[in-house]
Order: structure tokens, then sequence, then C-alpha cells
């Protein structure tokens, strides 16, 4: 028998593992790389108190060995004596968390079934503690037949007792290893057998919280009660908002009345009320829209259930062919494409991840807000359709629902033919329920308002200006119509002969060009285009929604909704998915399919509204 031997550290994620072998090993450790991957190696080396010399190896967290990343991989490998140069350990430390022991026993059943000599640290016991859990190692320990050691490393508590452990633990077999070979379904009912023997104290907090999960996450009542709440967020989105913006439009109005009052006429008035306000200011008036959508998206984040609306989407995502892994980048594109596409360097699959990547842009993001805003205001009535429910929230969560499932349905064609591959399931952690931080949200609410005006005043502020310009020279003669005469008129005219069979007319086509740089700028783009052929009187006197409304027909507005939908109007979003595929194929692809598929169903939409005689 060799006079030191090699224990592996291994659990979950998140289980402490890497503090605890911080603490056994101190400043004696050694860190590189596993030959041939990128996964970093960190041993370290202790002296037991027989005397025994250890080498202590601190391994990748993994889930599970079925390996979905580089790192369960490696996992899986050295403790098996698979990895080459690598030699097999004598003893396993399982790490797992105290606080969330049913999680965790899944993974180490498939541990202990390998019937090597092998130790439970019960970390974070305090924690456990804290949160109101007390619990029976010795239960545990029978349960798992192998020692358990409470620890908390962070304290150094139990730090003594395990290598007293582990220097007794040579040639030990664990009694797992005489089981039947369990699935991921029965090993997920055994570690809920164990979890609720081991466990003799739990909090009323989290007797509440199991209640909830029991109705959150069932299969049939958990994807009803997320469809309710997102309906009912789409509703607030309208009702909620309607004074507020109504009062920054009001004001948006009044500043540019009071401009040409002061003002005598000039290009520099015609520039600040044409350009600045009227289309700068279109834009701002849906600040509060944005703000209360996201003040829905901070409270299910801080509450704890927006893991939750990840686990119920995790079988629908699996469906098309995706990873439950895609949901959270997904979940991201629905404040912005770009973060949700940055994301994906999570999902370890590579045909996996660029699937997401290319259907990223399909979720609605909030620049489409203010276009869907302005739209709805315009051609859909306040009214409500039954039960309190107001048609205009109605027609916006159509929209959102269109955009996934629009994206599930490309998602389900891209793997079944270009990515063509297997969907790979995924573990995740539930995080506690708890009341979320006023300070907290308002942070959250400030920093997305911010975005929201920085763009407003750069990139929004940028292309509303060269439109401006674009629109204004040269100046037309008495009796001209100054867009038809204008360098972007005659743009306009050359791009709508493409898109004048699916109903758009010239000022739709003006403003897609500048909207490229961001979809907020299409409605400050058709605000500016509208305010530069208005007189004196008519500049001001409605708003952009009562303009569209007189001038635009039902089917060229739906057909304008339906074209944002798929439309890639972001150049930003474009640079990230080159940067992120390592070239211009995929994006390339990207932007042809989306502009594609805008075209078509921008088409139909028209055409079937023309035929219903809307």
């Amino acid at each position: 028998m060799s006079d030191t031997i090699r224990v592996a550290l291994l659990g979950n994620p998140n289980a402490g593992k890497s503090a605890l072998f911080n603490k056994l090993t101190g400043a004696r450790q050694k860190i590189a790389n596993y030959p041939g991957v990128t996964v970093e190696r960190v041993a370290g080396m202790l002296t037991l108190p027989d005397g025994t010399q250890m080498e202590a190896i601190d391994l990748p967290g993994a889930y599970a060995f079925d390996a979905s990343s580089p790192d369960e991989d490696v996992t899986r490998k050295v403790v098996q004596g698979e990895f080459p140069g690598e030699a097999e350990p004598d003893i396993l430390v399982l790490v797992l968390d105290a606080g969330n022991l049913e999680q965790h026993l899944v993974f180490a059943q498939e541990v202990l079934a390998l019937g090597k000599p092998t130790i439970v640290a019960l970390n974070m016991v305090d924690m456990a503690e804290r949160d109101g859990l007390k619990l029976d190692a010795t239960v545990l320990s029978q349960a798992l037949g192998v020692p358990v050691i409470e620890t908390v490393a962070v304290r150094r508590r139990g730090i003594e007792a395990l290598k007293a452990a582990i220097a007794e633990a040579r040639g030990q077999v664990g009694t797992l290893a005489d089981r039947p070979k369990m699935d991921a379904t029965e090993r997920r009912l055994e570690a809920r057998t164990i979890a609720k023997a081991t466990v003799f104290q739990t909090s009323r907090a989290r007797r509440i919280g199991d209640r909830l999960d029991n109705v959150l996450l069932n299969p049939w009542i958990g994807p009803l009660i997320l469809l309710v709440l997102l309906f009912v967020i789409f509703q607030a989105v309208f009702a909620w908002a309607a004074p507020l913006s109504d009062a920054l439009d009001a004001g948006a109005g009044a500043l540019g009345e009071w401009v040409k009052a002061e003002m005598p006429a000039s290009i520099l008035r015609d520039f600040l009320t044409e350009g600045v306000i009227a289309g700068v200011g279109s834009v701002i008036v849906f600040l509060p829209q944005i703000i209360i959508l996201f003040l829905f998206i901070l409270i299910m984040e801080a509450t704890g259930y927006m893991a939750r609306a990840a686990f119920l989407m995790d079988r629908l995502m699996a469906g098309v062919g995706l990873s439950g892994r895609s949901f959270i980048p997904l979940l991201s594109s629905f404040a912005c494409a770009i973060p949700g596409i940055m994301a994906t360097r999570s999902i370890a699959d590579p045909k996996d991840r660029l699937t997401t990547i290319l259907i990223a842009p399909l979720m609605t993001c909030s620049a489409r807000l203010p276009v869907y805003g302005v739209l709805i205001a315009a051609f859909i009535p306040a009214r409500d359709v039954g039960m309190g429910i107001g048609l205009q929230g109605l027609v916006m969560f159509c929209l959102y629902l269109a955009g996934i499932v629009a994206a599930l349905v490309v998602a389900l064609v891209l793997r079944g033919t270009l990515t063509k591959g297997e969907a790979t399931g995924f573990i995740m952690e539930l995080p506690r329920y708890q009341l979320p931080s006023i300070a907290d949200i308002a942070i959250g609410l400030w920093q997305r308002a911010w975005v929201f005006l920085r763009r407003a005043g750069t990139i929004i502020f940028s292309a509303t200006v060269i439109l401006w310009v674009l629109l204004s020279f040269p100046q037309a003669e008495p009796g001209e119509s100054q867009v038809d005469v204008s360098i972007a008129g005659q743009i306009a005219d050359g791009l709508n002969v493409v898109l004048e069979p699916i109903g758009f007319n010239r000022e739709i086509s003006l403003a897609l060009v500048p909207a490229m740089a961001a979809r907020e700028v299409a409605v400050s783009a058709l605000a500016t285009t509208y305010a530069i052929d208005a007189s004196d009187e008519e500049a001001e006197a409605e708003g952009l929604a009562s303009t569209l409304s007189t001038r635009w027909s039902l089917p060229t507005a739906l057909a304008f909704l339906a074209w944002f939908v798929f439309a890639p109007q972001c150049l930003s979003t474009i640079a990230v998915t080159r940067r992120e595929t390592n070239g211009w194929k995929w994006p390339a692809f990207m932007v042809g399919y989306l502009f594609a598929l805008a075209y078509i169903f921008a088409g139909i939409t028209y055409w079937s509204a023309v035929a219903l005689g809307l």
C-alpha cells in the first residue's frame, strides 16, 4: 500500500467543495490544466492524523456522470480512473449541501453506486440550521452506507473529524454498490425519500415554499399559472403606463410649441421641433411601459419565481431539441438579445449553443415595445373584451407569444437540419422564496431606465438627426412635398418597390433604414417623417399614434407589427453574433432567414386582413 493516498473531492456546484478543499490543504496547492482540456486541475498535499501523506484533488462540480459539459466529463473520467495520465483516486469525499440535500443526493447515489471507498461531508450545516433545518447525520449515514461528517468549511468545523474518517476509509466499500442500477427518475425519488428521513425539522418558511412548489411546479397547473401571470403583465403594461405616457407625450408637445413660440422660423427651429423633439420624444414616451415590464421581471427574479419558470419551460425546450440550458439566454433576450447571445457561452454543446444564438433575436426585446406600443395605441381600441381584460394588452401578449412560438418552431427546424443533434437535459437548483428588496428593485429599475434613456440620447438621437438632414434637403419649392423632393424620400421610393407588395407605404420603407441601428428608431423616424411635411397647425396638434391612425390602413399596421416580430432590426445584435460565432457565415444566415420570415409573414398578414375587409 502506497505511503501517499489520493483523495478526490467531488459534488454538485455550490456545495462548498472548494472551500472545504482549501481548509484541508491550506496554501500547499498546485493549479494547472488537465491535459488536452481547459478545465483546471487543483491538487494539494496534507498529512492525516496517522501520519499518512494525502494528495487531495478538487474535481470540477458535476450534477451527473452522464457528462453534458467538459467539467462533468473530467470529473467522471478521473473518478473512474479513465483520464490519461491521472491515477484513480483511493478515496472519494462527496460534499453535500445540507440546505439542499434532496437535490445533491441525486448525484450522490451515482457516486456511491461505484462502490469506491467514500466519505460524505455534509457541508454548510450552519446555513441549514439558520434556515430552520435540523438534520440527523446518523440517519443519513445509515441510508447511504458510508460515514457522514458534518462540516462548516469556512469555520474549519468538522475538518479534523473528516481527516480522521479519511484515514480509516481505505478499503471501505459503500453498500449502494450492491443495489440494482437506477435511472434518473428512480434516483430522484430515492433522494427525496432519504432527505425526508434525514431532515426531522424544517422552518415554517420552507414548508410554505414546498407547498408553493407543489402548485407552481405542477406539470399541468404550473404552466397555466405562468401563462396567466404573463398575460397580467402585459395588461398592466398598458393600463398602468397610459397616464404617465400621456403626460410625457403632452410634455413633448408643449415643449415643441414653446420652442416654436420662442424661436423665429429657421432651420435650427425645424431641427429642434421636427428632429429632436418629435423624433426622440416619440420614443421616450414609452419609458413608463418599459419600467413596468421590468418591474414585473425583477420581482419574479427576486422572489425566486423566475427559476421556477425556467424549470417549467425546460420540458417545452426539450420538445424542440434544445437543452434546458438554452432557457436562461433566451429569457435574457427579452430584455436585449445581446446579453442573451453572450449568455450562450454556458452551453457546452456547440450545436445547441448555435441554435440558441440564431433564435435569440426572435425573443421580443424591450426595444420592440415602443413600436408595438404606438401601433397598438393607434389602431387597437382601448376597450375590455370581458372579465376586465383589455384588448390592447391582449394584442401585446399575443405579439410576445408569437415571438416565442416562432423561436420554438425555428429551433425545431434547425435541430432537425443544419444544427442536428439530441436535446440534453439539465439540472438547476431552485432558490428559496423570499420577499424582494425594495431598494434592489429600485436600483434595477433605475439601471434599465438609464440604459433606455442613454440609447435615446445617443443611438436614437444620432439616427434621428441623420434622417432629419436627409429629409430636409434639398428644400422643396412652394406647393411641393418636402418628403417627395428630399434625399430620404428618393431612397424610400426605391425601397418601396420591394416593400409595397406586403402593404408597406413609403414612410415605413424609409423608417426601416435607420431602424437597423435600433428598433426603437422606427418610431422616431416615423415621427420625424410626418413632422417634416406637417403644417405648423398640424405638427404638434396630435401625437404620432393619432397621425398613424388617420394615414395608415389597419392591414398596413398589422403587417408592420408582423414585420417586427421577425425582422433583425439591430446592428449591435448582428455584430455580437459575428463575434460569438467567429465569422460572418452564421450572422448572414440569421439576417437572411429573419428578413425572409418578416417579409413572408408581413405579406400574409396584410393580404389576410385585406381579404377579411379590415
